[in-house]
């Protein structure tokens, strides 16, 4: 999955969690002629409001400002995970078991990078998925992106 440097990612979860809110996941994207983007995702258990989101960028920007840890220009994005929640580690899965999520595969299993279906879980290092009745076993490792499919 797209993730920011061990050390990158316990500097923000620090601040973060200091903050009160609980670090989603944190995506560093590479952009060709733009830089860096940075992307954090923040939750808690009331929801996330712009205020949060505004005085979240604040602390990491003033705290990314002081430590330095990315080279270059970089764009800081503080959001919600949203209702199409992008999901980072193996708790997230095991959490948001029942729910239908697409995942991306860095490459083709079974043929394809895609896959749409219920999480089941994880079992040692695959996420479980029902696809339309087939279980599917999906290495944690292989997984670029993952989110779950909003459902109403």
């Amino acid at each position: 999955m797209r993730s920011a440097p061990d050390n990158l990612t316990q500097t923000i979860r620090q601040a973060v969690e200091s903050m009160g809110y609980e670090l989603v996941g944190i995506e560093l994207l590479s952009r060709q002629k733009q830089g860096v983007l940075l992307r954090i995702y923040i939750d808690s258990g009331k929801g996330i409001t712009l205020d949060d989101c505004t005085a979240v960028s604040h602390q990491i920007s003033g705290l990314l400002d002081v430590e330095n840890p990315i080279e270059g220009n970089y764009d800081l994005e503080v959001s919600s995970p949203g209702m199409d929640r992008p999901l980072f580690d193996r708790d997230h899965f095991d959490r948001f078991r029942g729910k239908k999520a697409r995942i991306k595969m860095r490459i083709k299993l079974n043929g394809r990078r895609r896959h749409e279906g219920i999480l089941m879980g994880v079992e040692g290092d695959d996420v479980i998925l029902d696809v339309e009745g087939k279980k599917i076993d999906v290495p944690l490792d292989q997984i670029e992106s993952a989110r779950l499919i909003p459902e109403f």
